[in-house]
């Protein structure tokens, strides 16, 4: 590719020239001038703040932290829920109420997938909420074995279904520049949930039935996600696969910025024409040479799973 040197900002030429000599590029006048005349140094050049999507982010990241919480909730008053239950010294129902929520897990992270690209990222999210707000409510008024594993499990749907979103979520909103660090926010927050379960949990101890109270915790910042969600951005990828461009130029100019809208877009179309390749079934991973580049792999993966968490329920 061509460049012309001594300058601070280049954009394309017409694509009438272009079509002559499609790599060259010119100097863009308008970005060599700040608005009060002076020159636009490397500030005109820069990419898109990453201001303007942090909050997105952030807002997404409460599922994972979500993930984690419900992860760690059961740690501290697991004595307190046998005794007030009337399961204590049964290891195998202590051991379900801390593992049924990733078997719901399980479930919901196998429809994550179809239920983003069917009704959009921002609904997905609230989708998830809800089982999340119900089981934690269901766990926190039970009074017995029955209804806390029922709860657990509605918990583990929207634990599967929230995170897989969320990282589709904050790839598809982030400039390119800061998408890996926005993309650590979920483990992150996954830790930080895991954390906020333990000293949640902390006065389980001394307070009766203080663990009716770790789960409702968990039920406000699921709610607080599903009102904010409400002022998020849509995902533009998701919008442009849909046909809604004009919404995707949008959202693109929320998160970006109007100056690199049209950037966003062409890129954009660029990734969808590469993306128009062979489609592949899931069951396709389990024969044939898809089977031999990755099946085995996912298999092998999967197995040691299985025991890793077999091994920690024991």
């Amino acid at each position: 590719m061509r460049w012309k040197l001594g300058t601070a900002a280049y954009k394309r030429v017409p694509s009438r020239d272009a079509a002559m000599d499609p790599d060259l590029e010119t100097p863009d006048p308008a970005a060599e001038k700040t608005p009060d005349g002076g020159g636009g140094g490397a500030g005109a050049g820069a990419g898109p703040s990453w201001r303007r999507s942090l909050p997105h982010v952030c807002v997404a990241t409460v599922t994972s932290f979500l993930f984690g919480y419900h992860t760690g909730v059961v740690n501290e008053p697991l004595e307190s829920i046998s005794a007030d239950l009337g399961f204590a010294g049964n290891t195998l129902a202590e051991g379900l109420v801390v593992s049924i929520c990733l078997g719901g897990a399980f479930v919901g992270c196998l429809f994550s997938g179809s239920v983003a690209d069917g009704i959009g990222r921002r609904r997905a999210f609230q989708l998830s909420t809800l089982p999340m707000i119900v089981g934690a409510a269901l766990s926190a008024l039970t009074n017995s074995l029955e209804g806390m594993l029922f709860g657990r499990l509605l918990v583990g749907a929207g634990m599967g279904l929230g995170p897989p979103v969320a990282s589709l979520y904050i790839t598809e909103v982030s400039p390119p520049s800061v998408r890996g660090m926005y993309g650590s926010f979920v483990q992150i927050a996954t830790c930080l949930g895991i954390l906020f379960s333990l000293l949640v949990g902390t006065p389980v101890k001394d307070i009766d039935r203080w663990w009716r109270v770790c789960f409702w915790v968990s039920a406000v910042p699921a709610v607080l996600q599903a009102i904010a969600m409400e002022f998020c951005v849509e995902s533009p990828q998701w919008l442009y696969k849909c046909g809604r461009t004009n919404e995707a130029e949008m959202q693109f100019e929320k998160l970006l910025g109007p100056l690199h809208v049209k950037s966003a877009m062409a890129e954009l179309s660029r990734s969808e024409r590469g993306d128009d390749g062979e489609s592949v079934k899931f069951s396709e991973l389990f024969y044939g040479r898809h089977f031999n580049v990755i099946g085995h792999k996912f298999c092998v993966l999967f197995l040691i799973n299985c025991v890793q968490k077999c091994g920690g329920a024991l």
